[in-house]
């Protein structure tokens, strides 16, 4: 017999709100939250542990909730929740009716290992905005990169709105973060070539060979790669733009870079 909770003062619903809002909870309990049948259904397959998922039947179709009781861990708890619940912990208007709470996994370098000879990584040197990781995510899963690393990041990588704007792409790419120094470290120690995307003694993007491992390097939109990226630059890259600025959005120039890395690996093949 499954639990049903209809009060908004329970305890697990509280909870939820906590890991909804707050990093520090995230942190200390190493749990998440995630909205969304798409989302959980990635986060499955990611080989996500979900401790406890919450459903509402006036809204998610037996057939539905039957396919993630199927694929879930045998350990994962569900409870069913009233509507007035549901929507107390809902964040879309377009709701499914369904979210879990999961276990975060370790983001350390050591724990990136590639299949190919040849990765091709993205890195995103201290980018804040929710909306821009979870597009950058998006682009390496649409590219099936080898690996994202953040570095110095100044959000938690567990955010609703990153999984949210990521579509449940955090949990499809390889995800690491670390510090500029332990990042470089592990590019060196892996043979990695390192492509920074900088106006200063740079070359256009389409001029290089990108063909062998490579890190293409991105950093804010508003101050760019930090000077330790620079100096240890195996070359600085370009964009070029024809306009009166000299800047896009992050995750548009990591797009192009991405795609023009990939049009010149698979013509080789």
């Amino acid at each position: 017999m499954e639990k049903t909770i209809s009060s908004l003062q329970n305890p697990l619903v509280k909870q939820i709100l906590q890991l909804s809002e707050k990093s520090r909870e995230r942190k200390k309990t190493g749990l998440f939250v995630i909205e969304g049948q798409r989302e959980i259904h990635l986060a499955i397959k990611g080989g996500y542990f979900l401790k406890t998922v919450l459903f509402c039947s006036d809204i998610v179709s037996e057939e539905d909730l039957y396919v993630i009781k199927e694929m879930s861990n045998s350990k994962a708890e569900f409870i069913e929740i009233t509507i007035d619940v549901y929507q107390k912990l809902a964040y879309r208007s377009s709701t499914e009716g369904i979210l879990a709470i999961a276990e975060a996994r370790s983001l350390s370098l050591e724990r990136l290992s590639f299949t190919s000879k040849h990765p091709l990584i993205l890195v995103a040197e201290a980018t804040e905005k929710p909306g821009n990781i979870g597009a950058l995510l998006r682009t390496a899963d649409a590219a099936r990169l080898d690996a994202v690393i953040i570095a110095n990041p100044r959000t938690d990588i567990y955010n609703p709105n990153i999984i949210r704007s990521s579509v449940g792409c955090l949990f499809t790419n390889p995800v690491a973060t670390g510090s500029t120094t332990e990042i470089l470290q592990f590019l060196k120690d892996k043979n990695i070539r390192v492509y920074c995307a900088a106006l200063q003694a740079s070359k256009p993007y389409h001029s290089c060979d990108f063909t062998q491992a490579a890190a293409l390097v991105v950093g804010t939109e508003s101050d760019g790669l930090s000077r330790e990226w620079l100096a240890n630059s195996d070359q600085n890259i370009i964009i070029p733009m024809e306009g009166e600025i000299d800047s896009m959005n992050v995750s548009v120039a990591a797009g192009i870079l991405i795609f023009e890395a990939k049009r010149q690996r698979n013509f080789l093949k």
